[in-house]
């Protein structure tokens, strides 16, 4: 299953992060951060509930970038 996302990022580079920290979260099969658009692509894992998967990317994200958000 594959959901998007809006978000609120600051720069490109902060948004890589973001993308490298939700690649990491378990339950995510594969993640891409279009900085110009402000969005995220999220591929879930067979198996794995969106809600709580995306609980754990936003919390994964705010390590790596704590002025970010994730709009679920």
């Amino acid at each position: 299953m594959k959901k998007t996302y809006k978000i609120d990022v600051d720069c490109a580079n902060c948004a890589n992060k973001m993308e490298l920290a939700a690649k990491k979260t378990e339950g995510v099969k594969d993640a891409t951060v279009n900085f110009m658009a402000l969005k995220m692509k999220v591929e879930f894992e067979d198996g794995a509930d969106p809600a709580a998967v995306m609980q754990n990317v936003r919390s994964n994200c705010k390590i790596v970038e704590d002025d970010c958000e994730i709009f679920l």
